[in-house]
Order: C-alpha cells, then sequence, then structure tokens
C-alpha cells in the first residue's frame, strides 16, 4: 500500500508501506548509525517522534527476542527507511521488522530519498509531520506534552542485592541502565518521575535521573525532586534527559536543539582529559546555561554543545550520552564506576 510522509511546510513524499498502515503525526527527526533499530526504535526517548534513518539498508537481521529491547514496547511514532529488507538473515532473528512495525501499530515507509530528508531537517530543524494512508489527520507537537508522564513507570520497584542502595528515577529509562546498575551489584529502587523518593522510608546511597522523552521543563516535579537531593548532599548521576534535569535543578537553562542528536556515532571530548569518545545519543534538548558551582565536563566535538556537567565539589554528575549504550559503543561505561565510586 502507498502512503504520504508530509510535512507542515508543505513538502509531501510519497512511499511503499512496510508497517502498519495507521495514520500518525508527529516530530520528524532524523537518526545516524549502521544498526541497532530493535534497541533504538524501543527507547523511550523516541516517543512522538517520526525517525528516518540515514543509513539507507534496514531491517536486514530482522528481530531479537524481546530480551534484547530496551523497553516493552516501540516507542516512536514512524519510521522512514531508504531501503527495507524483508528477508532477513540473523541467527537471532524472531520476526521481521515490518511484521513487529504491524505487530505495535507503528507505520513505516520506504521513501526513496532519505538523504535529502536528512539534509533538510539539518539545515532547516525538525519539523512537525504526518504519515498518511487513507485518513487524513493533523498535525501533533509532542514537545507541547508531558512525554515523560506516558512513559515513566507508575509503580516503585525493588531489584538487585548489594550493600549500596540507587533510586533510578524513571524517566523513560532503557533497560540496559539498570542492568549497568545491577551488574556492579547495586540494590535499585525504580521510582516513578513524579514520585516522593523521601518518602520511601528506608536508606539509600545514590539517586540516578533517568534518560527520557521530551522539552525537560515539563518534568517540574523531578526537578523539585533534584533540588532537594543536592540540598541533601546525596550523590547523583544524570543520564541524558536526567543530564538537562540536574541543570536545571541547580539553576542552569535548558534549549531546543535544532535538529538534536540522535544515533551511535557521536563523537564527544572529555574536557578534563581531552580524550574523545564516540557515543550513542537521542536527544533534542540541551544545556544552555551551566549552573553555578558546576563545570562543563564533555561537549560534542561537531558542534561543541554541552555534553556533560560535574560539580566542582561534590558528588554531582551528569552526561548527555548513553553510557550503558545499547545500541552503540560501551566505551564510556565508566561513568556508572565514577558515580558509584561516591557511594
Amino acid at each position: 500500500m502507498k502512503g504520504r510522509l508530509i510535512i507542515k511546510d508543505g513538502k509531501n513524499f510519497q512511499g511503499e508501506s512496510f508497517g502498519a498502515e495507521e495514520s500518525r503525526a508527529g516530530e520528524l527527526v532524523f537518526s545516524t548509525g549502521m544498526g541497532g533499530y530493535p534497541e533504538g526504535l524501543t527507547d523511550p526517548s523516541f516517543k512522538g517522534q517520526i525517525v528516518v534513518m540515514t543509513y539507507p539498508i534496514i531491517g536486514n537481521y530482522g528481530v531479537p527476542d524481546k530480551n534484547f529491547f530496551e523497553s516493552s514496547k516501540i516507542h516512536i511514532t514512524g519510521l522512514i527507511v531508504n531501503q527495507y529488507i524483508d528477508t532477513p538473515s540473523h541467527f537471532q532473528s524472531k520476526m521481521t521488522l515490518g511484521k513487529w512495525l504491524k505487530k505495535e501499530g507503528v507505520p513505516g515507509l520506504v521513501v526513496e530519498d532519505t538523504r535529502y530528508l536528512a539534509q533538510f531537517l539539518r539545515d532547516n530543524g525538525s519539523q512537525l509531520a504526518k504519515i498518511t494512508f487513507n485518513k487524513d489527520i493533523g498535525y501533533e507537537d509532542p514537545n507541547t506534552d508531558n512525554l515523560v508522564a506516558a512513559v515513566s513507570t507508575k509503580t516503585v520497584e525493588i531489584i538487585g542485592k548489594g550493600a549500596k542502595t540507587v533510586v533510578l528515577l524513571d524517566c523513560g529509562v532503557k533497560d540496559n541502565i539498570k542492568r549497568c546498575l545491577l551488574l556492579r551489584n547495586i540494590r535499585l529502587i525504580i521510582a516513578p518521575w513524579d514520585f516522593d523518593i523521601f518518602s520511601l522510608g528506608r536508606k539509600f546511597d545514590g539517586v540516578v535521573v533517568s534518560n527520557g522523552p521530551g522539552n525537560p521543563k515539563m518534568v517540574g516535579k523531578t526537578i523539585d525532586t533534584v533540588r532537594k537531593i543536592l540540598i541533601k548532599r546525596i550523590p547523583l548521576l544524570g543520564i541524558c534527559l536526567g543530564n538537562q534535569i540536574l541543570a536545571l535543578a541547580a539553576g542552569g537553562d535548558t534549549y531546543k536543539l535544532k535538529y538534536g542528536h540522535r544515533g551511535q556515532n557521536q563523537p564527544c571530548i572529555d574536557l578534563k582529559t581531552n580524550r574523545c569518545y564516540i557515543t550513542t545519543q537521542n536527544h533534542g534538548f540541551a544545556i544552555g546555561k551551566i549552573p553555578r558551582g558546576f563545570e562543563p565536563w564533555f561537549i560534542n566535538a561537531n558542534d561543541r554543545t554541552n555534553e556533560g556537567i560535574i560539580h566542582k565539589s561534590l558528588p554531582f554528575m551528569s552526561v548527555q550520552f548513553h553510557p550503558e549504550a545499547s545500541p552503540g559503543p560501551v566505551d564510556t561505561g565508566w561513568i556508572f564506576d565514577k558515580f558509584l565510586s561516591h557511594l
């Protein structure tokens, strides 16, 4: 079946459907990287977004078991690719990408010139867009909603064993963040984004604020919680959205990037060592004003935007990239160890 990708400025692209034939609207963005689509599509940070894959061949290794996903379902609004492979070849493949999209109600289109789309978004910024079939729909701006509330857990859960306990504020957490902490013998208390962690009635040694979708200024309750954590001087690590939330809680500011950073090949420079790391990223907002008492920790080697902050004397730190990777390089896994050394 034929479908259309329609950008709000009027640009219109016809494509061949390989997913669910349902009209959907969201923010059109592009993602770089050669693979990792099962992990990427299940990253809650993609909530509300129609994703253009810049690597031309997608679907060639199928979809693995759900144990390899980063959450329980696909979170993207729609998928645009240049070439879709419906005959995957991989020993872990359980189904085709098209079958998975149909099962989860997510549209996918093969559009001939994804290179033009990526260049257009790079030059003009992320755009409101929609994928339509027989039924037309209006445009939706996901950044005006509290997307975190839609993807965060609703209940408190305690997992793992260890001498140290860490509260994980779930703003749309990727499962590999949990795995990385559990592998380091940490007891985890996973709590909703708006939960009062000081009502738990049990001691905890540190806090991790997770990744998540949308505008960080929409999660005022999480920002308030982080302010209390800073006052109590409890060690804290922010990841992705958590990086922005830490900045806002400490008196800094954030802004929307022109087209964001999405993919598994974003170069970041550690300002303390001048070493460059290739990182996995998925965000449309960034820190614009560094809060007092903090200093830049990482910057993006491409556009020099902030990629992390660290307090000059207290155990507060955050990174804009994903040290847990999944997909992507695992070179920055030491970030977890640095944080846990303060507990």
